[in-house]
């Protein structure tokens, strides 16, 4: 069983394998409390995505979207803003 700390996620660049493009930092990790599983990764806010009053938007990848967690990169399959306005029309 390998053990992986917190602060060790949240140095690692989180880059999209859809673009390429990195989408920052891991801020936060969301744990299922029932089954003590990781459920998702919350990356900080970037500034480069702004929603309602300028404040900005979290990025949240579920942990099945994560292909792979390298030395320095954690890889993860992410659609976007764009996504997430079809999704809700």
């Amino acid at each position: 069983m390998r053990v992986v700390k917190i602060s060790d996620f949240q140095i690692k660049d989180v880059v999209n394998v859809s673009d390429g493009k990195r989408l920052g930092n891991i801020g936060d990790i969301e744990i299922n409390l029932s089954t003590g599983k990781i459920e998702a990764v919350v990356i900080s806010g970037n500034g480069r995505v702004l929603g309602f009053f300028g404040k900005e938007e979290e990025i949240v990848i579920p942990w099945k979207n994560i292909i792979k967690i390298g030395q320095d990169v954690i890889l993860v399959r992410y659609k976007g803003f764009e996504e997430k306005l079809s999704d809700e029309g």
